[in-house]
């Protein structure tokens, strides 16, 4: 099921152009990608990071031995939630600007648009063979299908979010129908060669036990079958894991110190090492980038069972769906043998950047008709230059910029609250409170909880902030954001 839209061939044709600037490139020399996306892990989770993995009774080995591998980042930056970060990544844009600035649930009109240009899309046009596994949470209608974004195939997917595990159950005890309940409950899907999605059975709170281990086979039976191609390939891997509710397999059941969560995500650890070793079975780990990063920070708050609250910010404050330092800063790696120089670095990386870095990386050009706000990110990564592309990064909440990391201050515009304590919250999970007359100025590297406002000695930061937002307020006024969505404001 190809697109043929105007945009995507004009796009097409410039990345035939671009590619004469890496002629030298033959098909074997391209890497490949594996491109992995945890959810909901925190930034001090993984014992890399420094406040999770054995100290906290979850030990995660794989994940910090890819940590050691390749080039670990302590400044990763992502959006509030799940559906936020994911359009980020894959089109390299800010979710205001493709509408999807909302955590998709079912019933809202919210999907990726036809018009939008994927990472997929990208490593298509450049003879890859593309393929996902896992959560897309970019919408379930026809047009924003994986395979009708870039993907050749699809396999053990998750369309909407893990929490529709959790519906059947709480529409029993409501009293609807079976029938009811069946014809809503979230579903496993499939591509066909055509690239139709099916279902093939019910995503329910059993299968929450098993999906990571066949999220874990299908990428390994992916990368064994197109490793030996004579075109590269790109695989997106979606886990489930460590997104609540708690759902480890019967293997790792009580194998953690800490609970169900531990549980879960020393299984997710083990799986992203299947994964890897999957790489090296197929003796492509030298010609293989493999980037691993979180959606969005952990779930903290109170309503969820006792065993999942075992996700942690590390040093930050924050969660899922708020704009704090610890909702947005996660973990972010990326390996290319003998490419990516191995090392520990706290220069700036946002989930935007991946899509200009990847075009960059193949010779390819990026549509000219749209803002991307990525930034390329390829002399960083390689080790060209200690920098990196990006100092300043925004955050939204209902369709505003909520708050703007510039250097190592935090600057907010107005009040934020979290929605834990608050049943009419808006925006993804956060709650904003306006009127605070100056921003609130936070120095990160002095003070990561965001407690003290220096505003008052350091407002001359102000004029970094207010530059930022014309900037990208200078941006709308050629290419404006479409209409938001909300669910409380008709």
């Amino acid at each position: 099921m190809v697109k043929t839209n105007p945009v995507r061939l004009a796009t097409a044709l410039l990345a035939i152009l671009g590619s004469l600037c890496a002629a030298q490139l033959e098909a074997g020399d391209r890497p490949n990608v594996v491109l992995m996306l945890s959810d909901n892990l925190g930034y001090g989770d993984i014992g890399a990071y420094g406040s999770g993995g054995d100290i906290r009774g979850m030990p995660t080995p794989n994940l910090d031995q890819l940590a050691s591998d390749g080039l670990m980042l302590t400044q990763f930056f992502v959006e509030p939630g799940c559906t936020p970060s994911r359009a980020g990544l894959m089109t390299g844009r800010y979710s205001v600007r493709s509408g999807l600035n909302s955590i998709i649930v079912a019933g809202t009109p919210l999907t990726l648009q036809d018009q939008e240009y994927t990472l997929a899309e990208l490593f298509k046009e450049h003879g890859y063979t593309t393929g996902m596994v896992g959560k897309w949470h970019l919408g379930q209608e026809v047009q924003s299908w994986p395979t009708n974004q870039g993907f050749d195939e699809y396999r053990v997917g998750i369309l909407e979010t893990t929490d529709g595990t959790l519906y059947p159950e709480s529409m029993r005890r409501s009293g609807l129908p079976e029938s009811v309940i069946e014809a809503t409950q979230p579903q496993i899907w499939k591509s066909d060669e055509d690239g139709t999605l099916k279902p093939v059975r019910v995503y329910d709170l059993d299968y929450r036990r098993q999906v990571e281990g066949d999220i874990a086979d299908a990428a390994g039976a992916f990368i064994a079958s197109h490793a030996k191609d004579d075109e590269p390939f790109f695989l997106y891997v979606g886990w489930s894991h460590v997104h609540y509710p708690s759902g480890a397999s019967e293997e790792f059941m009580g194998r953690s110190a800490a609970g169900a969560y531990g549980d879960m995500l020393m299984e997710h650890d083990h799986r992203v090492g299947e994964v890897l070793n999957a790489i090296d079975a197929a003796g492509i780990r030298d010609n293989t980038l493999v980037v691993y990063l979180s959606d969005n920070g952990p779930v903290t708050h109170e309503g969820k069972d006792d065993d999942y609250l075992g996700s942690s910010a590390g040093p930050f404050r924050g969660e899922v769906g708020g704009v704090l330092e610890g909702a947005l800063r996660v973990p972010g790696m990326v390996r290319w043998p003998g490419k990516v120089p191995a090392r520990k670095s706290n220069e700036m990386v946002a989930i935007h950047d991946f899509l200009p870095t990847f075009a960059a990386m193949l010779g390819g050009d990026l549509p000219a008709d749209r803002p991307i706000d990525g930034r390329n990110q390829l002399d960083f990564f390689t080790g060209q230059t200690e920098q990196s592309a990006r100092e300043d990064y925004l955050a939204f909440l209902d369709g505003e910029v909520s708050a703007v990391r510039w250097r190592h201050w935090r600057i907010y515009p107005k009040q934020i609250m979290s929605s834990a304590g608050n049943p009419s919250a808006l925006g993804v999970y956060g709650y904003r409170v306006e009127g605070m007359g100056y921003p609130a100025v936070y120095n990160i590297a002095r003070d990561p909880r965001e407690q003290m406002n220096q505003v008052g000695t350091e407002a001359w930061v102000i004029a970094s902030y207010m530059k930022i937002i014309g900037a990208y307020q200078a941006s709308l006024e050629e290419h404006p954001n479409p209409p938001g969505f909300s669910l409380t404001e008709f």
